[in-house]
């Protein structure tokens, strides 16, 4: 029975320099990369043929947990025994997978600008193999803020099946009123009173979110800042859950869709153009590793098409070259492999960048988030509390609810019973109200900071008061303090609630 092993150099290397960041024991060190490459790379891993660097003794690695280890190694390879050198030797699948994991760890560490507590949130985001924590229920009570008449606290049920229909959210009022610290004081209480087990994936519009350290740290999230310092989404918008003909053509159809809801000039002509570039980037990458292509195959393929056919760069190739050039989301040429999930994830995508594309990275985000939420089987609920997965936040939500996506529509309607929950932020509440689909109507939670020019009936329709309640509310909500809002009361004989609203950086 070997008792000891040797990395590779490169691998000393990474280690000890993450030591230095981290002051964690290099042993911890290499079991992360260890986990973190056989999540990511499987039994596919190359194998590793350089002992030149440290020694690291078995006790030190395996310590009290070889039955966990092996358990979890014959889980991935799908092998019933392990022999000795299989397990922990110079030619062992242990150190494959740390030599290969330590190579990896160093490329998110030189992504994250060698800042060690993002590099640290995202290794442990990633670490999670299927099935391995039992997510278990909690009372998601939110102290949102106090009521100015009567001067009690005000609590937020938000998961409590017994009082609400579903726990769909909107913020609303005019810029700095205080609508975003009210919000990322009800998502940080999540994360901590769910035991960091419910998640969020938010679109930062107006990129004053995604540098608050201090929300990020409480919060345990990841951030991508898009078009900046070479950062992207590691998110294939391609993978499917089975690439057989009839998904791919509908996945292709769906694509087409979605460019052509965000973006006008896409006629029919161009609809068809990228549904059939998307199919045959399927067919291109067929048989491989990873079975779907991504936007450089789509964009290569559409430009031969285009000029077999003798035809011109349109509005159609100007889109697929922004999204291949700008780097937006993981292509086969990235390091790092893509998320094999979404929806376990907490992060924060920043757009504020963009000068083009932000509602077609929302609408593609918002599609993968759909399809998985479409396979998970109904959250659980306990004492009339039901677990929430996830909160799809969407900031300057005005911007998006404009768009016909389908996708989004789905989510609000469909996500109750699987604990995928959206909050919306945005300026006025008659934005939730298109001649396409009423969002109001399925919107549980309702806050309305100072808003302008707010119409009676939406005000009545956010609130469901009588029409002289909303009238006599106008004025009143045009000229509301920061932080004071306006909302539905949970007392049967009030038609609303006034209140001064908890803010984040009094709480933490």
């Amino acid at each position: 029975m070997a008792d000891r092993l040797y990395t590779s150099l490169e691998t000393d290397e990474i280690i000890s320099a993450l030591r230095a960041y981290s002051k964690l024991d290099k042993a911890i060190i290499a079991r992360m990369a260890f986990s973190f490459s056989l999540v990511n790379a499987g039994k596919n891993v190359s194998r590793s043929t350089n002992f030149s660097g440290g020694e690291m003794k078995r006790p030190s690695f395996v310590a009290n947990d070889e039955v966990l280890l092996r358990t979890l190694i014959s889980q991935v390879y799908q092998i019933e025994d392990i022999d000795e050198n299989e397990f922990y030797s110079n030619k062992s699948i242990i150190k494959d997978h740390v030599d290969n994991g330590a190579h990896l760890l160093w490329l998110i560490f030189k992504k994250n600008g060698e800042d060690i507590n993002r590099w640290y949130s995202e290794i442990i985001a990633a670490i999670q193999l299927s099935g391995a924590k039992t997510v278990k229920t909690k009372d998601l009570d939110i102290f949102i803020g106090r009521n100015i008449l009567l001067n009690t606290d005000l609590i937020m049920h938000l998961n409590d099946t017994t009082k609400h229909a579903n726990s769909h959210l909107a913020i609303m009022g005019k810029p700095g009123v205080g609508k975003t610290q009210f919000l990322l004081k009800i998502l940080a209480d999540i994360r901590q009173q769910s035991d960091y087990q419910t998640n969020f994936i938010f679109f930062d519009y107006k990129g004053d979110v995604v540098d608050n350290d201090t929300f990020i740290d409480v919060t345990r999230c990841r951030t991508y800042k898009l078009l900046q310092n070479n950062e992207f989404l590691p998110i294939s918008p391609f993978i499917l859950l089975d690439y057989n003909d009839q998904d791919i053509q509908l996945s292709a159809r769906e694509k087409a869709e979605s460019f052509a809801s965000i973006n006008s000039k896409l006629g029919v002509v161009q609809k068809g153009a990228l549904t059939e570039a998307i199919v045959a980037g399927y067919a291109a990458r067929s048989g491989s590793d990873k079975p779907f292509p991504d936007f450089n195959d789509i964009l290569q393929i559409a430009s031969s098409n285009y000029e077999d056919e003798g035809k011109n760069d349109d509005s159609l190739i100007e889109v697929l070259r922004d999204l291949a050039n700008f780097n937006l989301f993981w292509s086969h040429s990235s390091v790092i492999p893509p998320m094999d999930k979404i929806s376990n994830r907490s992060m924060i995508i920043d757009v504020h960048k963009m000068p083009v594309l932000k509602e077609l990275v929302g609408y593609l985000v918002i599609e993968r988030l759909y399809k998985e939420m479409a396979s998970l089987p109904d959250s659980p609920i306990k004492d009339g509390r039901r677990t929430l997965r996830t909160i799809l936040v969407i900031d300057e939500a005005h911007n998006y609810l404009g768009q016909k996506n389908i996708f989004l529509q789905k989510i609000i309607r469909e996500g109750r019973s699987k604990g995928i929950v959206v909050f919306f932020a945005s300026q006025s509440p008659a934005d939730y109200q298109q001649k396409f689909f009423n969002f109001q109507e399925l919107l549980e939670f309702s806050f309305i900071f100072q808003c302008e020019g707010a119409s009676s009936a939406s005000i009545q329709d956010i609130l469901g008061c009588s029409p002289k309640t909303a009238k006599d509310l106008q004025p009143e909500i045009a000229r509301l303090e920061p932080f004071q809002v306006i909302s539905r009361s949970e007392i049967k004989t009030e038609e609303f609630s006034k209140f001064v609203a908890e803010a984040f950086y009094k709480n933490f």
